[in-house]
């Protein structure tokens, strides 16, 4: 696969890994270095993150790097998508709650419930460094597997969704029309 980028497209993708490394490393100077002077952070469905390099890295410091979740996570890479000012992963993450997630779950407490979820990061470059991250999940899929929404006769599905996602040959859910 990276045989055919670009160097500007393999310089991106090693930021990001290093970028990566960092955060799940707990290394805040190293994750910030990544980062381009005016850089915004977005966790979409629940509007946490921050804006420019302070309001990033405070983020990141209170809520983020070497918190990123529970140490049992597995992170399965599922595809990558590397233009000429941005790259968008796509990836399924498996953990279990057990710790306090605040970049994802703010304000609830840890409920040991499995969780599994398809996560789609958009990552921004400016000068050779990052400038934003758009991060997006199910936010429903998340609250139905902790607990905190029952999933009866709502449109919403759990773990599965994410699992199709890893199948595609899975079944589909049957929508049945009113």
């Amino acid at each position: 696969m990276t045989d055919n980028l670009t160097t500007q497209q393999q310089n991106m993708l090693e930021l990001f890994e290093r970028h990566m490394d960092a955060e799940l490393n707990g290394d805040l100077d190293t994750t910030m270095a990544t980062m381009s002077d005016d850089p915004h952070l977005n966790h979409v469905p629940v509007m946490a993150g921050g804006s420019g390099k302070q309001g990033v890295r405070q983020f990141y410091r209170d809520h983020l790097v070497g918190k990123f979740f529970p140490p049992d996570v597995q992170i399965a890479k599922v595809s990558s998508t590397i233009g000429n000012h941005q790259i968008v992963e796509e990836m399924v993450i498996k953990f279990t709650h057990t710790t306090p997630m605040d970049f994802m779950l703010p304000e609830v407490p840890p409920t040991g419930k499995l969780v599994e979820i398809a996560v789609v990061v958009i990552i921004g470059f400016k000068d050779n460094k990052i400038s934003h991250e758009h991060i997006y999940w199910d936010q429903a899929s998340v609250l139905s597997q902790i607990g905190l929404i029952d999933p009866t006769n709502l449109p919403i599905c759990g773990a599965e969704s994410a699992q199709k996602v890893l199948d595609p040959k899975m079944p589909s859910r049957i929508i049945k029309i009113l």
